[in-house]
């Protein structure tokens, strides 16, 4: 069905075979982002669609108005072109401020031609050049798939309102699935498929994410796979670049550690990797973190599956980042100052807007 080429965790190898593989592009280029800035990064990945475009490529663009600081200027040189891009939702300040605004769109694909896709955790930023991701390079069948799901999102991107139902069908391949989330208080099909994963764990649980903070179901089958046996490790940044949610992550970690699941903080820079590992045996990886703003409120993907190779690639991966993770200190933990507790009860209400 399809071969993995590589898992990505350095932005720099990864930017160059993006840019590579856009460069022998010979019929179409879709791009679905969360965020490109009008930096180094940002200009490199905007001249070169438009040079694709020049040579006559359909190049289509969707980035989030929300998470995307480039201007629409910015985009000329790809829209004068022949290009086509698109801001996903535009912000309205004076209606439903809080809900409707807070309902983006957090994929991250790269499709090309009909034969190779980009999935995971990576942005298009300098900002972000030297943070740790995760991104499987695809080549084969899955991105008919992929595109499906693409031209979905560029065809909605200003719709408030849409069928549910069929838009989030998950779309099942062998023994793939590409499960498609949007906002819903309910219908959180990641977010179920994960705790379906991690209640039927026998051996081993492997998370890595930037922002850990599951809701009750979620975290109750985290802390229940701990207490009957499971090796459960969870691995997020010391310091991410969202701090105010570093602090209220930090108000569960205790608990966590009385239930047997061992929390391990990522200390070079900020760990942005987002993926899951069951048994060595099913593989997640995509845009979702382990949080009630993606899990709720964002348009997210996943690509869950069996594959040797993949489960190989992940591993491999969280083995090289623990090397540079330091473990969760239970006695710190617990004589933390007041000031810091203080915050995590008043920051308590607003957990799902972080």
């Amino acid at each position: 069905m399809y071969k993995t080429s590589d898992l990505y965790d350095d932005n720099l190898l990864l930017y160059a075979a993006m840019l590579k593989d856009i460069d022998a592009a010979k019929d179409s280029i879709f791009l679905e982002t969360y965020r490109i800035n009008e930096d180094a990064i940002g200009l490199k990945f905007r001249d070169a669609l438009a040079m694709k475009c020049k040579q006559g490529l359909n190049v289509k663009i969707l980035v989030d108005s929300w998470g995307t600081s480039a201007s629409y200027n910015f985009f000329s040189p790809i829209i004068n072109n022949g290009g086509e891009v698109r801001y996903f939702k535009k912000i309205k300040f004076f209606i439903d401020f809080f809900t409707k605004n807070h309902r983006r769109n957090h994929r991250k694909l790269l499709l090309i031609d009909n034969q190779i896709t980009y999935i995971g955790s990576s942005n298009y930023t300098s900002y972000s050049l030297m943070w740790r991701e995760t991104v499987l390079r695809i080549v084969g069948d899955l991105t008919y798939y992929f595109k499906k799901s693409f031209k979905d999102s560029f065809k909605i991107y200003r719709k408030y309102n849409f069928n549910k139902f069929s838009f989030k069908k998950t779309i099942k391949i062998g023994d793939y699935q590409i499960i498609q989330d949007i906002p819903s208080i309910y219908h959180q099909r990641i977010r179920k498929k994960y705790t379906d994963l991690i209640n039927k764990a026998k051996k081993e649980i492997l998370i890595e994410t930037p922002y850990f903070l599951p809701g009750y179901k979620l975290r109750k089958a985290i802390m229940d796979a701990g207490e009957r046996g499971v090796d459960v490790k969870i691995i997020v940044p010391k310091s991410s670049d969202v701090k105010l949610v570093d602090l209220l992550r930090n108000k569960y970690l205790g608990l966590y550690y009385k239930k047997n699941v061992k929390i391990l903080f990522y200390t070079p820079n900020n760990l942005h990797a987002k993926c899951l590992l069951i048994d060595n045996e099913i593989f997640s990886i995509g845009s979702p973190n382990f949080d009630y703003r993606s899990f709720r409120y964002q348009y997210e993907i996943a690509l869950i599956g069996k594959d040797d190779n993949t489960n190989i690639a992940i591993r491999e991966h969280i083995s090289k980042t623990m090397i540079d993770c330091e473990e969760f200190d239970y006695n710190k933990w617990k004589n933390r100052p007041q000031i810091e507790k203080l915050f995590e009860w008043i920051m308590l209400p607003i957990r799902y807007l972080l």
